[in-house]
């Protein structure tokens, strides 16, 4: 039988394209390495945004004064936890494949995106384990100083930094797979 994963990806294959794999990241709030910059900077941000219209408000300040400060409590509010919700939201509509030719991640939230790797032209292959086996398989080079734009609801580790296999069950065992195809893609 078939998990959710299989029947997604499945449906993107391409002719005499095998599936070798497929997965789903693992769900709940998750905290990485750069939130131990990004949380006490959203801190920062939130704790002042939420001081600064606290006093506004309480000064008897003109309309536009209170208003100003709005956004940017929203926005403190959101880099402080919103972020953490938002991310597990995206986790949990996103799908990983390997195949034959490609590694494939689907994102299935307001409309399907597919991002696509041909095995045949990927350089790097980095791996990530934690001590539970679980860990992130990098599909070629980090952008550097890509962490801070994961503060931002639009890039989450998709468009911004390179494509990767992230909190995976078993992924020793993935990245031996991810290595094999990219060999026999490379070799054909």
């Amino acid at each position: 039988m078939w998990n959710n994963a299989d029947a997604i990806i499945r449906a993107r294959l391409g002719q005499n394209e095998q599936l070798l794999w497929s997965a789903q990241p693992r769900g709940g709030v998750a905290f990485r390495i750069e939130d131990l910059y990004l949380i006490p900077f959203s801190l920062l941000w939130g704790g002042f945004a939420i001081f600064w219209e606290w006093g506004v408000s309480n000064s008897g300040a003109p309309l536009f004064f209170r208003l100003w400060g709005v956004p940017f409590v929203a926005v403190g509010l959101y880099m402080i936890i919103g972020r953490f919700f938002y991310d597990a939201w995206l986790r949990s509509n996103t799908y990983y494949g390997l195949t034959s030719d490609r590694a494939l991640i689907v994102r299935r939230t307001i409309g399907d995106s597919v991002r696509s790797i041909e095995l045949r032209t990927l350089g790097d292959v980095t791996l990530s384990v934690n001590n539970d086996q679980s860990g992130t398989i990098t599909l070629g080079n980090d952008t550097p100083g890509s962490g801070w734009f994961s503060l931002s609801p639009w890039s989450r580790s998709y468009y911004v930094s390179a494509p990767r296999f992230e909190r995976i069950e078993h992924a020793s065992d993935v990245y031996n797979q991810v290595r094999d195809a990219q060999r026999a893609a490379q070799s054909s």
